[in-house]
Parts: structure tokens; sequence; C-alpha cells
């Protein structure tokens, strides 16, 4: 007989909100090391049930994906910026979606991206100089803005990039407010927060509108994602309206560079506090590089700057939580869930469970030089999520990553001063950004 979900004391009305708002990571791993890899928790009024074991994780996201669909944050929060994009979208619309959107990512597509990246990247670096204080977080978020838009849109949005990151920080920051998301009659007020947060989604809107009815109207073929979506027609020849086009766009605008920045920003941090790690990736770097800037080719021969990147990920993934709503009742492992009940995997704190992983807190990029991917189960790294809603752009995201990693530390070291916190809203971003020195290598 399946038991109900066990629960986490609490206390009255607010449950465990005030732990969670003090130290949400903290909070998460904790209650999962004490209560073991099922648990009911309660943010407020609203309740959900924190999943800690890869099977598990595995059994909704992959084996009876279709008894799931995205929870109630996700719908709550994020429809009012994403519509019915990709990460929000259910059912035969997400698959249509996904089916027209998936060309732009396949595997020969996004090895022509690769230019892309390296000739922005060395922008960046012939504008960095030796011993400037920057917040290289800001210039990650710039740099993969400007890639994703040229890639996917054919856009140039370099001039706009700060209007977008303002934008973005409006967003999240309100997103991140706890009030908002276990409390729902506070987004009925207008605090000035919402206020902001309104204008940065028409900020967001003009600029993907504008986008969009630049290409209407020059009537260009480029062979590109907004070129596919623009072209694309339902069964009786219809069209998307533009509020689709908004949504994909949008989507993949936002998401498509915002999670390959924080990568980066918590990989030059990772770095900084590892110099013997960070050497080592410069040797690298000089010997398969020499002078010259990467290509597509040297990928495979990148082996440490790929597994900086993957550990990076481990331990600081964009993507923190990931939450699924029951469709009906059903068992999960040993346990019952009612219909409507909320699953919530946070991979931060999965990624670092010492039963998978030796060390887990460590930056130990040479643990994946083995055969530890295959010894795992499937779902203790997972951070690009899993099954059918695999983020679509893993593939294009993974290769951005090592590609800009190569041209920015084979020129410069980079010295973080202070230690970031990370700070978990839609994304783990660092709070406050990543302030560091660059030391020109002498080569």
């Amino acid at each position: 007989m399946a038991q109900l979900t066990p629960v986490a004391p609490r206390l009255p009305f607010v449950g465990n909100a005030l732990e969670f708002m003090r130290a949400p990571l903290r909070f998460l791993r904790s209650t999962c090391d004490k209560y073991g890899d099922v648990v009911d928790v309660a943010l407020g009024p609203m309740e959900a049930t924190l999943v800690s074991h890869p099977d598990l994780v595995e059994d909704v996201l992959v084996t009876r994906n279709r008894l799931w669909q995205k929870d109630m944050f996700l719908h709550s929060a994020l429809e009012p910026v994403l519509g019915e994009g990709l990460l929000s979208s259910e059912g035969d619309f997400w698959r249509r979606q996904r089916r027209l959107a998936q060309p732009a990512f396949h595997r020969d597509r996004i090895a022509s991206y690769a230019t892309i990246m390296v000739e922005h990247a060395t922008r960046l670096a012939e504008r960095w100089r030796d011993g400037d204080v920057r917040n290289v977080h800001e210039d990650m978020m710039r740099l993969t803005l400007e890639i994703v838009a040229e890639s996917l849109f054919g856009a140039r949005v370099g001039d706009r990039a700060k209007e977008v990151g303002e934008a973005i920080h409006a967003i999240l920051v309100l997103l991140a407010d706890p009030l908002e998301i276990f409390f729902p009659f506070v987004k009925r007020l207008p605090t000035p927060r919402r206020v902001r947060f309104r204008r940065a989604i028409e900020k967001l809107d003009g600029i993907v509108y504008g986008v969009i009815e630049q290409r209407e109207r020059s009537g260009a073929e480029a062979d590109d994602l907004l070129s596919m979506l623009l072209a694309a027609r339902d069964e009786d020849g219809s069209r998307m309206s533009e509020r689709q086009l908004r949504d994909e766009c949008m989507t993949l605008f936002l998401a498509g560079h915002e999670t390959t920045a924080i990568t980066l920003s918590w990989t030059w941090y990772l770095l900084a506090r590892h110099p013997a790690i960070e050497r080592e990736l410069a040797a690298e770097l000089e010997s398969v590089l020499g002078d010259r800037k990467p290509t597509l080719e040297d990928l495979p021969k990148l082996g440490l700057a790929s597994r900086v990147v993957h550990e990076s990920l481990r331990l600081y993934p964009p993507a923190w939580s990931i939450g699924r709503e029951a469709r009906e009742d059903l068992d999960l492992g040993d346990y019952r869930f009612r219909k409507g009940q909320q699953a919530w995997f946070c991979p931060w704190s999965i990624q670092r469970d010492p039963r998978w992983f030796d060390a887990p807190d460590a930056f130990r990029p040479d643990r994946w030089k083995g055969d530890l991917a295959k010894t795992l189960p499937r779902y203790a790294y997972f951070p690009f999520g899993g099954g059918p809603r695999l983020c679509i752009g893993q593939a294009f995201a993974q290769m951005e990553a090592v590609l800009i990693l190569a041209v920015l530390a084979r020129r410069f070291r980079v010295e973080v001063i202070g230690d970031p916190l990370p700070s978990p809203s839609v994304t783990l971003r660092p709070k406050g950004g990543v302030r560091a020195r660059l030391r020109r290598r002498v080569t």
C-alpha cells in the first residue's frame, strides 16, 4: 500500500516559509538530509513535496511524464513574462511548437553558430584591459544576449543590451520575493516592484515585437529560428499569431542567454578560487590553440575546459529547481500523490548529494574524466532537466560556454573579488554579480 508523503514540521499559517526565506538553498538541502527523499513542505499556503532521489526524478520527468504537467510556480510567475512559449506550454500545443523549433537546434545547425559565438567573445576580449575591475557577470549577460539574438533571430541588439539587462533585473527582483510566490493575494497589490515588473515586460515586448516586425517588413529570407516560426503553418494553412511568435521568441531570447551567462559567471568564480585548475586550463588552451581563435573542430581537444563547465553546472545549476504537478492521483515510489500535488526537484541539492558524489561541495572537474557519468544514477546530474522537456538549447549552451571560456581564458586571468552569494530566483544568479580584476596573460 502506498503511503502518504511525510510532512516536515512547520509553523501555523506560514509553514516553512520563514526558514526558506532566510536561506532557501540551505533549507532545501537540510530538509532532504533530515527527512529523506520525499517530504512535504509548506511555504505559506502553498504546499510542495520535495523529491530527492534520482530514480523518482526519472519516473516523473521520463517514464511517466504524461501524468505530470508544469508546476504552479511556473504558471503563476512566469506565464506573464513568457506566455505560452516552449517553457510553459503543455500538451499538443507544446509538442507542435517543439517540432517547429527543433530544426534550429539540430546538431548541424548548432555547429554553424560556433563562428558567431567565437566572434562575439573575441570582441569582448578586445574591450577588456589588463588591470580593469569589471562585473564579469554583466559582461557575460551582454555577450550571451548578443550571441542568441544573432544566432536564432538574426538580430543585432548590442545597443539595447543595457535595456534588456535592466528589464530582466526588474522581473527577477519581483520573482525572487518569496511573498510574491507564496502569498497569491500580494499579486493584486500595486507595489513599486510590480509596477516596475509590468514596465519591464512592456520593454521586452517592444524589443521582441520590433525584431519580428523588422523581419516581416524586410521580407528577407534567413536560415534561422525566426524564419522557421514565421513560415510555419497549421494544418488549416493559418500561421502563428503575433502573440505566439512573441511567446516563443521571448522564451528562447531570455532563456537562451541567461543560463549560459550564469554558468560562465560561476565558472569564473570557481576558477579564481582554484588557481591550480585555472593554470592547468590555461596550459590546455595554449597547447591546443596557441595564439589563434578556437573553432568547432577544437572542442574534442578541450577536455578540461568541457569538464570545468560540466562541474560548474553541477555545483551551480542555473535551473536550481524544477517543478511538476500531478495530473491525477498516482503512486511515486512508495508514496501516494494526489491530483494537483506539487513535486519539487532541486538539482542544487541532488547534485551535491554525497551518495552520488565524493567530496560533493568540492570543485573537481577531473571527477568527470573517468566513468563517473556512466555509473551515476541517470538523474543524479540533470542541470538541463530531462525527458521530453529536456532543454531544447542544451547542446547550444554547452558549446557556447566552452568556446567563450576558451576565447577569454586564453587571454585573461579573472581574479574574482569577494565571494558572491547564490541568489535563487527563477535562475541561480550571483547576487550583485561577480566583480573581478582582469589580468592579461603574458604569452
